[in-house]
């Protein structure tokens, strides 16, 4: 880590010089990365159907934003920096195809972003494999289009560690000051813990290492985590009775995070489980595993060509990162799901693909026939798998939302119109769909009782969706039932007529 230290501006100027006679790295290295990231946009809209449905989360963080349904109750964990990201569509129209446009350009344009923090430390061509590397996964696909937070987490990491990079190099790199502060921002408006968790070996870094000190990465990211956070940490105080409160219920509603082991969940993650929870079954097939054990693999190979090319900060501090960043998901939760460790993901690509094109060149910058091709088949079987697990995904992801959409239909029918009110099995996002608002009594989404639920049905329309088998609760036990589709809904009579939607705590 010493001769971390040693990476000067005129050695960050000089990487950053002229790739090709005749060629800048402004012209070149742009085009090129604005290829990965527009091919990225692209295959957005080509495998994702931009037509497909809202899910839970989605509807939960639509609906904070969204004049077509009520707010949906908003839990201790999540953030509302994904809700505004969606703000300027939902806030004016219901259409998910459009929304799923708009986010599938702006998360290729911040790819686009978070690629170019990187000029200078690495090689055009290892930048553009890193993007299409961390681009060409499923789980960066799916969600990609999706108001989720995690993709924004993750290209908010790699646009930042490449920032402190090149801040510490000079500290008089303005843009990279900027854009330090700018990523920690974005990552703390999306997810404040996973932030913190991705920036702890930057902060480490800036403290506690005497040659690593600079006040000018310190302060941007300080800044930055500071104000992407402040919105969380008011709310904390305003309506979770303070933020140790908030981070207490937080935890709760994760299960507790503690020591335990949730590589296994991970693992079965992989094969299109967007939430796996309880995380049950066998393991995928070792074919959709096999790139997940390859990258610790090729993350050791790309610190071994970066302390042999006497560059290691370059290639160490995303990997540090990286270690972070998947901590806690691996080691602290219970249960999984894919899109928690897209940022581990992000700042791997460009230190694996550093490592893969060392494998293909010889020391005098030659490819190496042989195993260019043996490279190049493996990538091949790689991105089959990872299609054919998006493919499935998308497929099983879009049926189960247009049954929530017809379950919406057939409540219309039955007279289940706003304002109104939903509980039961899926009532989140099934009262998304029908415009209603949401009740629990119990779980984590709870923001409501019994009592309050039966006198909110003498009001307005009120409905209990539940199991074929089970058996519903007291107050909805005398409610005519209706069966379709697997869902029994049990709608509360009408006595007397509508006056206001009902509010839970949002």
């Amino acid at each position: 880590m010493a001769n971390s230290s040693n990476i000067t501006l005129a050695g960050v100027r000089r990487l950053a010089g002229p790739s090709v006679a005749g060629s800048s790295w402004r012209g070149r290295g742009n085009g090129l990365i604005a290829v990965v990231a527009g091919a990225f946009t692209l295959a957005q809209l080509l495998l994702v159907r931009p037509g497909m449905g809202l899910g839970w989360d989605e509807t939960v963080y639509v609906s904070q934003v969204s004049a077509h349904a009520p707010a949906s109750f908003f839990s201790a964990p999540r953030a509302r920096g994904i809700s505004l990201l969606a703000a300027p569509v939902t806030s004016w129209s219901s259409s998910t195809a459009l929304l799923r446009v708009y986010l599938a350009v702006l998360s290729g344009a911040a790819l686009f972003l978070a690629l170019r923090a990187w000029r200078g430390l690495f090689p055009v061509r290892v930048l553009a494999l890193g993007g299409a590397l961390f681009a060409s996964l499923w789980v960066t696909l799916f969600y990609g289009p999706q108001v989720m937070p995690n993709y924004w987490v993750a290209v908010g990491a790699l646009a930042g560690t490449g920032c402190f990079l090149r801040v510490h190099a000079d500290s008089t790199d303005r843009p990279a000051v900027r854009g330090l502060a700018a990523s920690a921002a974005l990552m703390a408006w999306m997810r404040p813990m996973d932030a913190l968790w991705t920036t702890m070996p930057l902060l480490v870094l800036s403290v506690a290492l005497r040659r690593w000190r600079r006040l000018a990465p310190l302060s941007a990211l300080v800044a930055g985590l500071a104000v992407g956070a402040a919105e969380w940490i008011a709310e904390a105080y305003a309506g979770y009775g303070g933020l140790v409160r908030r981070l207490s219920e937080g935890s709760r509603i994760q299960g507790g995070l503690g020591w335990d082991v949730a590589v296994a969940d991970q693992l079965r993650g992989l094969a299109g489980r967007s939430l796996c929870r309880p995380c049950t079954g066998a393991l995928p097939n070792p074919a959709v595993t096999a790139w997940w054990f390859t990258l610790p693999l090729l993350a050791v190979l790309a610190a071994l060509v970066a302390l042999g090319a006497r560059r290691p900060a370059r290639t160490m501090v995303p990997l540090a990162c990286t270690a972070s960043a998947a901590f806690p998901y691996l080691f602290l939760i219970g249960y999984a799901a894919p899109r928690f460790l897209l940022p581990a993901y992000a700042l791997l690509a460009i230190p694996v693909a550093d490592a893969l094109l060392h494998l293909v060149t010889a020391p005098d910058g030659r490819w190496r026939p042989l195993t260019a091709s043996l490279l190049a088949l493996g990538l091949a079987g790689h991105l089959a798998v990872q299609y054919t697990v998006l493919h499935r995904t998308v497929s099983r992801t879009t049926a189960d939302r247009q049954g929530w959409s017809r379950t919406a239909a057939e409540l219309h029918r039955l007279g289940v119109r706003p304002p109104c009110l939903l509980a039961g099995s899926e009532a989140v996002p099934i009262a998304f769909y029908t415009g209603c608002s949401s009740a629990s009594t119990s779980g984590s989404n709870a923001n409501s009782t019994a009592t309050d639920i039966a006198r909110t049905a003498q009001r307005i329309p009120v409905a209990y969706l539940g199991t074929p088998t089970g058996r519903p609760p007291s107050y909805a036990r005398n409610w005519p039932a209706h069966s379709f589709h697997g869902t029994r809904l049990y709608i509360a009579p009408r006595t007397s007529r509508p006056s206001a939607a009902v509010g839970g705590r949002g």
